[in-house]
């Protein structure tokens, strides 16, 4: 299938693709265009203006300053891979990167562009919700903050208002004594997944401090799972066994039955990656 016809337009500041989009007419920002453009192929979306922001010189940059790792919407999924920034202070954003797509598909996908598109299957979102990140939104009207966790509010909807867009992303930096694991179940690799988590955990000697946890591929969107963050606590390692935090995972998910496969066999599968992933964790802590 072909897009519906569409007008574009290339804009050469912030505040001119802020402008664009605050006049309406169904105006869509264009970044990496990884998932837009192939929805637009199969007449899933039919905007009538793509604005493409893949140039802004504004949306780009990676900065650390206080404990706060600031990244540009426009930081490219490789550059996650390969910042030296990035891996020694949001580890949890490099390893995710890994299963993001193919080669070609993180050479162009952006950070903003798969937090705004807010796939629940996607790993960035999770990671963003689990870091306790805080998105920074430009209009035409100024500048807002809003919390990972309060940003995306159902099936592929954010807090995002017309006319908005995402200029960075500030993550806080890992600190000692803290863990970052991330893991997921696919059919093939670099498919999205059926299943994964997204973690970060503080540690006592051989005992789980606090941890938060993001789920991805077997909910409605990303969003922190409080039964079991509180069910691991003080939970010693490694995990023997699953039975501390089986009933908990069943609180925090309700997955649906898919094609191919039931929710209780993604309720199991979630249940075994979580192991996998604390028992991983205690072996990664800060000093």
């Amino acid at each position: 299938m072909k897009a519906r016809n569409f007008r574009y337009i290339r804009p050469t500041s912030l505040e001119e693709a802020c402008r664009i989009l605050a006049d309406g007419g169904d105006a869509v920002p264009l970044a990496g265009g990884q998932s837009l453009l192939a929805g637009l192929n199969m007449r899933l979306s039919a905007p009538k203006l793509l604005v493409d922001i893949g140039d802004l010189k504004e949306l780009t940059g990676q900065t650390h300053h206080d404990g706060v790792v600031r990244l540009g919407a426009l930081t490219r999924h490789a550059e996650l891979l390969g910042s030296e920034l990035i891996q020694k202070h949001v580890p949890l954003l490099t390893r995710a990167a890994a299963h993001i797509g193919h080669v070609a598909i993180r050479n162009r996908g952006t950070l903003g562009g798969s937090l705004a598109y807010a796939d629940p299957a996607a790993e960035l979102p999770a990671c963003a919700v689990a870091l306790g990140a805080t998105l920074m939104l430009r209009s035409v009207v100024g500048e807002r903050e809003v919390k990972a966790e309060d940003f995306f509010t159902g099936l592929f909807e954010t807090a995002l208002q017309p006319g908005e867009l995402i200029v960075a992303v500030k993550f806080p930096a890992i600190q000692p004594g803290t863990a970052v694991g991330l893991a997921e179940l696919s059919r093939r690799q670099g498919d999205f997944a059926l299943v994964g988590l997204a973690a970060v955990a503080s540690f006592e000697r051989d005992r789980i401090g606090t941890a938060r946890l993001a789920y991805f591929g077997c909910v409605d969107r990303a969003k922190l799972a409080p039964a079991v963050s509180a069910a691991v606590r003080g939970l010693s390692m490694p995990l023997a066994d699953m039975s501390a935090f089986a009933q908990a995972i069943r609180q925090d998910l309700a997955p649906e039955d898919a094609a191919g496969l039931r929710a209780d066999t993604k309720l199991q599968m979630a249940t075994v990656l979580t192991r996998r992933v604390f028992n991983s964790l205690s072996q990664r802590a800060t000093p």
